[in-house]
């Protein structure tokens, strides 16, 4: 890894807690976020199981579109472990390269997927 994680960790964190009725916990001792009184988006991932990595991972619509990203950007992308076969990809934080309007922009498709119709009639992205 070459980002610093806090700095990581930081930066999808405020990605996070932007989006309307967005909150923080920890989820298996890693920090997680989801829309108040529901789902999660978004989880960020270091060093998960000794794995290396320093990783947010977001929904999608499902295994098709995260066999696409993978396709796409295997070196960005990945299925991650335990979440991988309910649809969930994971994004790379860890490389100096991190495309963090990238990041900004799956994580807010995320919240999308999650939010109750309430919050999608007031917020666009």
């Amino acid at each position: 890894m070459s980002l610093d994680p806090d700095l990581a960790l930081a930066r999808a964190r405020s990605i996070c807690l932007a989006l309307p009725e967005a909150d923080e916990r920890l989820s298996h001792g890693s920090p997680g976020f989801f829309i108040t009184k529901g789902k999660f988006f978004a989880y960020v991932w270091n060093n998960h199981h000794n794995d290396g990595i320093m990783a947010c991972h977001v929904k999608t619509s499902g295994r098709e579109e995260q066999a696409m990203l993978v396709e796409m950007d295997p070196d960005f992308y990945f299925v991650p472990p335990y979440l991988g076969p309910s649809g969930w990809i994971g994004m790379r934080l860890d490389r100096d390269d991190t495309d963090w309007d990238r990041v900004a922009d799956r994580i807010a498709i995320s919240w999308q997927l999650i939010a109750p119709k309430r919050l999608l009639e007031t917020y666009r992205t």
